[in-house]
């Protein structure tokens, strides 16, 4: 009996072929950092709202002034999140029919105004008290004030965002 043959050709004028392409990609190749965003007047402000709502957590004490930590505390979460949503590039990723510049302009408005009524409440509640934690509330104060103009210039950039794009869609 005879074994079977094997014949292999050999084409040495043909390319190496690649690979062939996977299906589906990867679960993550969705994601494009996004770091030039935050070069930006909008990007910056983001920074400047992230770094002084630390300090606002920071310095008020949450026994004597809840209200100004739970402002501070849920500012930075919602500014962290749209943080991600620009450094992830998530509205280029997510098709959604969502109007994402009104709707951070509403959350912006919104933490401003909180951030305002908080620095009013801990002013007044820190003229009535001169204990231990008087002088690192006062400091919290200030910084939600810096904090407000911060939220108050990024609503005014995205509320000018927001007409210019309305006017475009108008024409």
């Amino acid at each position: 009996m005879m074994a079977p043959e094997t014949v292999v050709t050999v084409d040495h004028n043909k390319p190496a072929s690649s690979p062939p392409p996977q299906q589906g990609g990867g679960a993550l190749d969705w994601i494009k950092i996004n770091i030039d965003y935050f070069k930006t007047p909008p990007g910056l402000l983001k920074i400047i709202q992230l770094v002084l709502g630390i300090l606002c957590m920071a310095l008020g004490s949450p026994w004597y002034s809840t209200w100004f930590v739970f402002v501070a505390v849920t500012s930075f979460i919602t500014t962290l999140m749209w943080s991600f949503v620009y450094f992830l590039s998530i509205k280029e990723a997510l098709k959604l029919p969502i109007n994402w510049v009104l709707s951070e302009l509403i959350s912006n408005a919104l933490q401003c105004f909180m951030y305002l009524l908080a620095f009013i409440v801990m002013f007044i509640a820190t003229a009535t008290y001169y204990g231990s934690y008087h002088a690192s509330n006062v400091a919290a104060a200030v910084f939600g004030i810096f904090n407000t103009v911060a939220y108050g210039a990024s609503s005014l950039l995205l509320f000018k965002e927001h007409k210019s794009s309305q006017t475009a869609q108008a024409s």
